[in-house]
This record gives structure tokens, C-alpha cells and sequence, in this order.
């Protein structure tokens, strides 16, 4: 399809004493177009997050993007040395799994108040950090279609502590899409045919793509992980989920 012309903007989401700043892009056009959160890594809403969003927003959504370390460090977004990393896993670590649902519901209700977003269709897409949040927004009854690239952890923990997200599959009401790479030491295969194991034990619609060759990060072009090949096929892959919402 041709890419459309878009709006982004820079929107509070506010919430009881609760701000929460967000990254929006839309289609310049009128019309009604399904929505879509888009969930950080742990370096923020950075430069690779906000062109996701927008990638997405051409594609002909409308898609937003919360700070998901708001609570913690707002405004916080970061690149990628190591030192970078370190700052954004302990920031990743404080977070709570409650309060990240709240934030991402509270996305998802902002965008049901625009004119031209569809009230009944919405997705979410993660990555690294947003890809194990992606796995828990799933079981948000609005979320009809989650991509979830690299979540670590999913089946070992829960983000300020409880039993592993991976035993909440059962919630999952949509369709999820899982995006590992064979050579991230983060995420072992045995963790990725568990997760694998549990969508089909509870029948949960899903597909999981394991690719040859492809780190942790594969998908953004700012990694030295960024595997072109991988991320050109989960992107189809992606695009495919997502018009299950139109």
C-alpha cells in the first residue's frame, strides 16, 4: 500500500496525579483508523521508538507511543553504549507490572477519545523490555492483535516480581506474534518453545518466528545487532498481524 502522509506530536496522558508523556503519529487524512501502542526498550522513547511509531502511523494507524520509565525518570531516552544500558535496565527493573498495564490502558483510552480512531480495534507492538510488556498488554481485553520482538524474561519473571508473565497466557484474548533471534544469549531457545508451549496449550491465536542469525535488537537500525533480513521479514510479519485490525 502507499505510505501516507503524517502528524506527529508529543501528547500528555493524564491519569489521577498521574502524566504520562507520549509520542503520537496519524495519518494526515481523515479518516478511522485502528490504534496502536508502541512499547519502548529500555533506552526510552528514543529516536528508534518514535520512528517505529511512525512507520506504523503510515502504514495507516494511528499509533502512540508512553514513556514507560515516566514514574521513574521522565523524559528519560538514551542510545546504546554500555553505560546507557546499565541506566536503562536499572530503570527497567523499578518498573511494576500494575502500573504498566494502568499506563498502557491509559494510552489505549486517550486514543478511543480521538474522532479517528476506531473504538474496537487495537494492537501493540514491544521490543526488548516493551517486548515482555508487550506479552502482559496482551491480556488487556482492547489489545486484539501484540507483536512481541525479544522480550527476555517472559517465562522467568514478572516485572516487579510475582509469577512469570508467561503464566498469564491464558488471559491473552487476541493474536500474538513473537520475534526471537536464534543467536540472543538473553532469551535461550528452551524459553522461546516454552512460550511457544503455553500459547498452544491455551489455544491462544499466535505465531513465533525464531530467525538464523539475528541477536538480541535485530529490528533497529541504530544496534550493531541490526540484522536487515530478519527485520525485513518481521515487518511483513507485522504488517500482516496488524491488518487483522482494519
Amino acid at each position: 500500500m502507499t505510505e501516507q502522509a503524517i502528524i506527529t506530536t508529543t501528547v500528555n496522558l493524564l491519569q489521577d496525579n498521574i502524566q504520562v508523556s507520549a509520542n503520537l503519529a496519524e495519518p494526515k487524512e481523515f479518516g478511522s483508523y485502528p490504534g496502536v501502542v508502541v512499547l519502548q526498550e529500555i533506552f526510552g522513547v528514543n529516536v528508534h521508538i518514535r520512528e517505529v511509531t511512525e512507520r506504523i502511523a503510515k502504514q495507516g494507524y494511528v499509533a502512540i507511543a508512553p514513556a514507560l520509565f515516566q514514574r521513574i525518570a521522565p523524559g528519560f531516552e538514551t542510545g546504546y553504549t554500555p553505560e546507557d544500558i546499565e541506566t536503562g535496565r536499572n530503570y527497567a527493573m523499578q518498573t511494576q507490572a500494575s502500573e504498566l498495564l494502568s499506563d498502557i490502558q491509559l494510552a489505549i483510552d486517550y486514543l478511543k477519545n480521538l474522532p479517528q480512531v476506531k473504538k474496537d480495534a487495537f494492537g501493540c507492538i514491544g521490543f526488548c523490555f516493551g517486548g515482555h510488556v508487550a506479552y502482559l498488554a496482551a491480556t488487556l481485553p482492547d489489545i486484539k492483535a501484540t507483536a512481541s520482538f525479544y522480550g527476555a524474561g517472559v517465562t522467568t519473571r514478572t516485572l516487579g516480581g510475582g509469577a512469570p508473565t508467561v503464566t498469564r497466557t491464558r488471559e491473552i484474548t487476541g493474536t500474538l506474534y513473537a520475534f526471537f533471534g536464534r543467536e540472543d544469549a538473553s532469551i535461550p531457545a528452551e524459553q522461546v518453545d516454552e512460550i511457544e508451549a503455553e500459547l498452544e496449550k491455551y489455544k491462544i491465536p499466535h505465531r513465533v518466528f525464531r530467525y538464523d542469525g539475528a541477536d538480541h535488537g535485530f529490528f533497529c537500525d541504530h544496534r550493531a545487532s541490526y540484522n536487515p533480513k530478519a527485520a525485513a521479514d518481521a515487518w511483513e510479519q507485522v504488517k500482516q498481524l496488524f491488518s487483522q485490525l482494519n
